[in-house]
């Protein structure tokens, strides 16, 4: 991994990059190294997020919160809303958000080395970090914080549908299934969507029939893998 020997070890991935609304969240999980063998055992079997159905995720999560009381890590996320995400774009976004979960974890960046999931890279001043493709795959430290981003972006997309109930956000979580095209051309777009994915369409005069199946598909495929 490295020459030197960190005192922290924290994986990074982020949920939530491709929906049409709610927000970004991006989910950071240290392990001090010397606990690094338990907390390995502990998790042994997670997986990267969506290879686990919503059951499995909120199971995973109780016990990593178990473990988090117990000293054996800690964890965190950040997240950034659409209105930000429209503002700053899409990869400014994230490079705040890996800032931002990182330094809500308070730790010293030459104390720890940052495994980050795809393209995903963590400030300058953590020298010892590693982006790794198909790390939340590949990488417990990395799978756990894509379970522990999933889950806490869920309940908040949950909790959007109680606001915004004609938009089914607690089913497709915000991503662009043909219902939630379906409540777009009725609705319009309200607040918490993101304008700058949605300039193709006009809403709430756009004709359904003018958003095409290979749209529709390609919206649900993007669900799928991000």
């Amino acid at each position: 991994m490295t020459e030197f020997s960190p005192d922290y070890l924290v994986g990074i991935d982020e949920v939530g990059r491709g929906p049409l609304a709610g927000p970004l969240c991006v989910g950071a999980f240290l392990v001090e190294r010397k606990k690094l063998p338990v907390t390995l055992k502990a998790l042994r079997g997670i997986h990267d997020s969506k290879q686990l159905s919503s059951a499995e995720r909120e199971r995973w999560l109780s016990k990593i919160e178990t473990l988090a009381e117990s000293g054996s890590c800690r964890f965190s996320t950040t997240f950034v809303h659409s209105s930000s995400i429209d503002q700053q774009g899409m990869a400014k976004a994230l490079h705040l958000a890996v800032a931002r979960v990182l330094f809500n974890l308070a730790v010293h960046p030459a104390k720890c080395f940052v495994l980050l999931d795809g393209t995903l890279r963590a400030p300058a001043v953590f020298q010892l970090q590693e982006s790794i493709i198909d790390g939340d795959e590949n990488e417990p430290l990395i799978a756990t914080a894509s379970v522990i981003a999933k889950v806490r972006r869920d309940r908040h997309m949950v909790g959007l549908a109680k606001r915004f109930p004609e938009y089914g956000f607690e089913e497709h979580k915000g991503y662009g299934t043909r219902k939630h095209y379906e409540a777009l051309q009725e609705y319009g777009v309200s607040e918490v969507h993101r304008k700058s994915f949605l300039r193709k369409f006009q809403f709430p005069n756009t004709n359904l029939q003018t958003i095409s199946n290979t749209q529709i598909q390609k919206a649900q495929t993007r669900a799928v893998l991000v």
